[in-house]
């Protein structure tokens, strides 16, 4: 059921806990890569230009086929198409998305309410709602979600609130992925392979990031929504396992 919201009790939610304890937010996003057609002669030339080096037509169709289909992974090539995020203790979220009409509504538990609108307008409020925590908990956001969220943000005009690229050291960031490799030591697999590992439900039975393209293209931008969300769900799981059994911080 549709419920219109101001989005008020959420960020009360959220300064609350702020202020009585050490508040953590768990975050994701999902991405969507722009088409080739977008960027000038030069830059197309620039982004294909490993495809002309293959030695058949048939494969640089296929190298530039790739080629595009990586473009998902970086700020200047795709954009923000969802942003969830869930707090650890209230177990309470919002997943920002775009889509052309705006709308409001809430999940059936009432715990994560959703909020459409332009890539512009996600971020802003990605941003507003993300300084008032005291820790933020991701999965490989170091290597992806922090510096596309940074970059992304510069190109459209919009200053973050805070810095997301702190030293590794720094106890205000942890991302998942840096922890259970123990900073490298060890190999690094997907979230979906840590989650079956650790007996944690993957999001990524039901749907996976190469399909989001698809998704975002056929207008199924709730489903976009509640998968980011699934994936916010997942990490803040897997972050419960690593802080019982791997974590000698407290």
């Amino acid at each position: 059921m549709r419920v219109r919201s101001t989005g008020r009790d959420w960020s009360n939610t959220l300064i609350k806990n702020y202020n009585s304890s050490m508040a953590q937010l768990v975050f994701d996003i999902e991405t969507v890569g722009m088409p080739i057609e977008s960027f000038d002669e030069a830059q197309q030339q620039y982004l294909l230009k490993l495809a002309e080096r293959e030695e058949t037509p048939q494969r640089q169709e296929r190298k530039r086929e790739e080629l595009i289909a990586q473009f998902n992974l970086y700020p200047f090539t795709a954009q923000a198409v969802a942003i969830a995020m869930l707090n650890v203790e209230s177990h309470k979220g919002r997943v920002y998305y775009q889509a052309p009409t705006k709308e409001s509504w809430r999940s059936e538990d009432n715990l994560i309410e959703y909020e459409s609108g332009s890539e512009r307008e996600i971020l802003q409020k990605f941003w507003e709602d993300v300084r008032s925590y005291k820790q933020l908990i991701t999965f490989n956001g170091r290597g992806f979600d922090c510096p596309f969220l940074l970059l992304r943000s510069a190109i459209l005009g919009i200053k973050p609130t805070r810095n997301l690229m702190l030293p590794r050291s720094d106890t205000e960031h942890i991302d998942l992925l840096e922890k259970l490799t123990f900073s490298g030591a060890t190999r690094r697999f997907n979230l979906d392979f840590y989650c079956k590992a650790f007996g944690i439900p993957s999001p990524k039975e039901r749907l996976s990031g190469p399909q989001i393209n698809a998704l975002f293209a056929a207008g199924k931008y709730r489903e976009i929504a509640q998968y980011c969300l699934d994936d916010v769900r997942a990490t803040a799981e897997l972050y419960q396992r690593w802080r019982q059994f791997l974590s000698f911080e407290d």
